[in-house]
C-alpha cells in the first residue's frame, strides 16, 4: 500500500509536469484559434453585457431549448462559452497548488488501480493495459467532443495528446517501478523482493 501511495505521488508529479509543458509554456498557443484585439474586445464586451448577470458558467449559445433558440442554433453561428465574470492575470499561478493536488490525487488513484491488476502480470501486460485504457478514456472524453458538438478539431486534438501523454507516462511509471514485484511472477526483468 505504501509503495502504491508513493508511486501515485510520483506519477502525479510527472503528470503535473507534463501538463505544465503542454499548457504553461508558449507551446499551448498551438491549441487555440486566434481573434485579433478588435474582435476580442467586441466579443468580450458582448459577453459582459449579455452573460454578466447570469454569472460564471458554461453556456450554449444560442440555447436550443426554446423554439427561437432552436431556429437560431440551426442557422449558426453557435458557440459553447466557458465564461468567467471576473478577470485574472494571464500569468496567474493561483491554480498551480490546486492543480498539483488534483494531479497527485489522480496519480494515487491510478496507482491503487494498477496495483490491483498488476501484481500477477508482467510489465508488458500492465503497460499495454495502461496505454489502451489511457487511449480509450481520452478518446471518449476528449476526442468525442468535436464529434458530438461539431467543434473544430485543433484544440481537442491538442488536449487529447497532452492528456494521453500524461496518463500513459504516469501509468507506466507506476507499472514499472511501483507495482509490488514480489507477487509478479511473469516479469523476468524485475527481481523478486526479499
Amino acid at each position: 500500500m505504501l509503495r502504491s501511495l508513493i508511486g501515485g505521488l510520483v506519477a502525479g508529479l510527472v503528470m503535473f509536469f507534463i501538463g505544465f509543458v503542454f499548457w504553461g509554456t508558449p507551446l499551448s498557443e498551438a491549441a487555440f484559434s486566434k481573434a485579433d484585439d478588435t474582435q476580442s474586445a467586441a466579443v468580450q464586451t458582448a459577453l459582459g453585457q449579455n452573460l454578466g448577470r447570469s454569472g460564471t458558467g458554461t453556456y450554449v449559445i444560442p440555447t436550443p431549448s426554446t423554439a427561437q433558440g432552436t431556429e437560431l442554433y440551426g442557422r449558426g453561428p453557435i458557440a459553447m462559452v466557458h465564461f468567467n465574470t471576473g478577470g485574472f492575470a494571464a500569468e496567474d499561478m493561483s491554480m498551480m497548488l490546486p492543480g498539483l493536488i488534483f494531479a497527485l490525487v489522480s496519480g494515487v488513484m491510478m496507482a491503487f488501480g494498477i496495483a490491483a491488476v498488476g501484481r500477477e502480470n508482467s510489465f508488458a501486460e500492465v503497460g499495454r493495459l495502461v496505454v489502451l485504457f489511457s487511449l480509450g478514456i481520452t478518446t471518449w472524453t476528449i476526442l468525442a467532443q468535436p464529434v458530438f458538438n461539431h467543434f473544430g478539431w485543433g484544440y481537442w486534438i491538442y488536449l487529447f495528446v497532452s492528456e494521453t501523454v500524461a496518463l500513459i507516462a504516469g501509468g507506466l511509471i507506476i507499472a514499472r517501478w511501483f507495482v509490488p514485484a514480489a507477487r509478479r511472477g511473469a516479469d523476468p526483468q524485475r527481481p523478486a523482493e526479499a
